[in-house]
Formats: C-alpha cells, structure tokens, sequence
C-alpha cells in the first residue's frame, strides 16, 4: 500500500485530470478530512455540491449523501469512494411505509431528514438538516408535521414550534448511545467544560448538556467562546476539525464509543481509486432525482 505522502500527491494529480471537487464529512478519519477542498455537516456540504463548478465530486461520506449530491447535480459525475458506507437511520424508513403514514395524516406536510433515501426524499415535502430543522418547520403553512426518520430530531423540533411533530421511530445508532451518565461522568472529571451535543442525542441528554448544535455550529460555537474546554456529544471524527480550526481549545469527546463505522469506511486508497476508475459512480433515476429535488431546493431556498 502506497505512504499517505504518495497517495496524496496522486490523488492531487488525478483531482486535477478529472476536474474534481473532493468534498468530507466532519465524522471522516483525519487524513481524509485533510485532502478534501470542503469538510462540513450535511447542509455545508449540501450547498457545496449545488454550487461548486466541477465535473467530478468525490463524496466522502455515507450513501444519501453522494445521492444528494447527484440529484442536486446530475450533470456532474459523483463517486463514492466507499460504495458500502450506508446510514442506517436512513434506512429504517420506506416511501411505501411513509405513504401509509401519510395516508393517515393526509393535511400534515412531511419533512424529511437530509439522512434519507433519495426515494423518501421524493416522496416528502421538503429536506432539512440538524442545522435548519426548526427554519424548516416554521416555513410550512401546515400546523402538522411528520418528520422522517430521527425521533430525537423530531423531539428537539418540537421544542421550538407550536406545529404538531409526529415523529418516526427511526434514530441515529451513534447519538442514541450517549447516555445521562455519559454526561454525569464527563462533568466530573472536567467541571470547566462546555457540553456541546446534538439534536440527534436523546431528550434527557439534550436536557443535561450546555449547548445544543450541528456539528459545524458545534466548532464555528468553539472557536467563538470564551471557554477553554468543551465535551463534544457527537461522532468523535469532529474532534480533527476542533484541533485544526481552535487548536488553542482542548475538547474531549463525551463517549470515546461514539464511532460510525460506515463514515469510517472511507481512506486515502479508496479516493484514489475513486478518482483512478471513476467508479462506483452514484445515478438517481429521473423520476425519483426530480421530486427528490423539488424537496431539497426548498430546503436550501431558506435563509
């Protein structure tokens, strides 16, 4: 196998031949983060995909996001280096379950989770991310709301809008782990630290921490405070970006258990060959890309 030193040089070399744009997710391994020309959250990356002018975007991340990327663009070629990373929240929602929900509720509008197939995301409303959930909901005329697929996510929406959430019982196997003892423990042994946690966490964790936060709001939040130690409740691959944009902070995680295995999957071996064979190369079929983005574009049109 090739030193990173070499395998980064290459893929700068082969980035260029295919004109590409190499985009990470903050939960990726460290030397992944560092050879990409975008690290963000969902939304970040999101937009980047929809405005960037490249032929070529290599997604490293999970599988709804390289399909997000090509429904917003399907002009472009997108790859996804690690054609088995998947989200298993995403999967624990059907369009055809999500139909017969919406058959029941049949005035409420759906939002889904950008962590969603492409084909519940053409079977909903409108997308929204961790970061403009709340922005999501309140610009529906609909006073009822069905939200896909992260119950956790939906509780926390709740907390901000008089609408009625009904949430699906999906949820995300890394966030669903952090537990009030997990919160009890890390407050014991660094009593100065901010807690800084998702909204994909579950209630009472949500309850006991400082802050609430995507993950980009979790650093941009960092960077800005005048604290000097922060417990972060999120997937522990945030930590690389904590040390390169407010290295002077020190951050700990609030599980070092808090792994996804699927944002693991990606390395410097695969990019390569990713951009070498320009495969595997993620297609969504017209008829579910033009919906689906009919959802996402209403998402983004949201300051």
């Amino acid at each position: 196998m090739a030193e990173p030193e070499a395998l980064g040089e290459a893929i700068l070399a082969l980035k260029e031949e295919r004109d590409a744009v190499i985009l990470a997710h903050n939960y990726q391994i460290p030397e992944v983060q560092d050879i990409a020309d975008f690290v963000g959250d969902s939304l970040e990356l999101a937009r980047a995909a929809a405005s960037l002018d490249h032929a070529t975007i290599v997604f490293c991340g999970v599988d709804f996001m390289a399909e997000t990327a090509a429904i917003l663009s399907p002009e472009k070629t997108v790859l996804l280096p690690a054609m088995d990373a998947c989200c298993p929240m995403a999967a624990m929602v059907t369009p055809g379950e999500l139909g017969l929900l919406r058959s029941r509720y049949p005035d409420a509008a759906v939002v889904a989770y950008v962590n969603t197939s492409a084909d519940v995301k053409a079977a909903s409303d409108i997308c929204c991310t961790s970061a403009n959930a709340v922005k999501v909901v309140e610009s529906l005329p609909q006073e009822q709301v069905i939200f896909v697929p992260d119950r956790n996510l939906a509780r926390y929406i709740a907390r901000f809008t008089e609408k009625e959430i009904l949430p699906w019982d999906g949820y995300c196997i890394v966030h669903e782990q952090f537990s009030l003892a997990d919160v009890i423990n890390q407050r014991r042994r660094h009593p100065s630290a901010e807690i800084l946690v998702h909204p994909e966490c579950r209630p009472e964790v949500i309850d006991s921490a400082d802050h609430v936060f995507s993950t980009s709001g979790m650093i941009r939040h960092a960077c800005q405070s005048r604290a000097e130690e922060f417990i972060i409740g999120t997937e522990t691959g945030i930590l690389h970006q904590f040390s390169r944009k407010c290295p002077d902070k020190r951050c700990f995680p609030l599980s070092p258990r808090a792994i996804c295995v699927n944002m693991k999957k990606t390395s410097l071996g695969k990019v390569h060959n990713a951009l070498d064979r320009m495969t595997p190369r993620i297609m969504v079929p017209e008829e579910v890309a033009v919906p689906a983005r009919r959802a996402i574009e209403r998402m983004l049109a949201i300051p």
